[in-house]
């Protein structure tokens, strides 16, 4: 069920979306709004619709300390907008928000709800970056604070499978684990 509803989403994410040749920075910053603000909707709406108050509360928390540690970044460390449009490029408060959102989806409901939700997540850093309002390690250092806050406040429902992110000095990936 949470599977088929996050992948309305993000058909409705991708939906918005005119031809790729006619994309320019505003309608990718208004493709990684929607990504952003959807996964961050939907993190707080699966477990109140649910009746999961635990996980409605893991996610607060997650998304709260996301949003608090970013911002508190942006007004400590003044980086210009590839765009010119401000000094608070570092780091980026949308990945921030859309990585928290999908690694407290995928701690909580599983690998079905994780997938569609980092997909967006994805799609939103990238659009961050092709909007000009975040260069590439403004959008990391966000998906690092956000993954990590979903890591630290959301507890597995259901531990089955896992995805385990790796990184080393020249590479990264992710490991799926699940026991026989």
């Amino acid at each position: 069920m949470e599977s088929r509803y996050l992948l309305v989403m993000v058909l409705l994410a991708l939906g918005i979306t005119p031809s790729a040749k006619a994309i320019n920075n505003h309608q990718w910053s208004n493709i990684s709004n929607v990504g952003a603000y959807t996964l961050t909707v939907s993190a707080l709406a699966l477990p109140a619709v649910r009746g999961d108050w635990q996980g409605f509360r893991q996610a607060a928390y997650s998304l709260g300390t996301a949003e608090s540690l970013s911002l508190g970044l942006k007004s400590a460390i003044k980086e210009q907008r590839p765009d010119n449009s401000g000094n608070d490029s570092f780091p980026s408060g949308h990945s921030a928000l859309a990585f928290a959102s999908a690694t407290t989806l995928y701690r909580r409901y599983g690998w079905e709800v994780g997938v569609p939700a980092y997909a967006v997540a994805t799609l939103t850093a990238y659009a961050r970056v092709d909007a000009r309002k975040h260069h590439w390690y403004d959008v990391v250092a966000g998906a690092a604070i956000g993954a990590g806050s979903g890591w630290f406040f959301t507890d597995a429902f259901n531990n089955r499978v896992q995805l385990l992110p790796w990184a080393d000095s020249k590479s990264v990936g992710v490991l799926v684990a699940m026991p026989w």
